[in-house]
């Protein structure tokens, strides 16, 4: 068994008010789980307008597909126009760990 994980530490642009930064993060974790089967959710700089953080998870049996599964989703949030990738942390843990 093997479980990736992302993170993503984001710059958000033009966002005055936490509900602005809602109506960013929001449709990306979305589609993030929609396109990828994954989980997604904001997990960190909830009090900040201007930052973000989005964690993303994977379960497979097939390390290939997690790593594949993963580079998709780096590629969707990093070519999202409304936000700047500032890092992303990646982990893949085995069972075994």
């Amino acid at each position: 068994m093997y479980v990736g994980t992302l993170s993503f530490d984001l710059l958000l642009g033009d966002v005055h008010s936490l509900k602005e930064k809602r109506s960013v993060v929001r449709p990306i974790v979305a589609e993030l789980q929609r396109k990828f089967a994954v989980s997604a959710a904001e997990t960190g700089d909830q009090d900040f307008h201007r930052r973000a953080q989005v964690g993303v998870a994977l379960v497979s049996g097939d390390a290939g597909f997690v790593s594949d599964v993963l580079d998709r989703c780096e590629r969707l949030v990093a070519a999202r126009p409304e936000v700047e990738l500032l890092s992303v942390r990646r982990r893949l843990h085995t069972d075994e760990d």
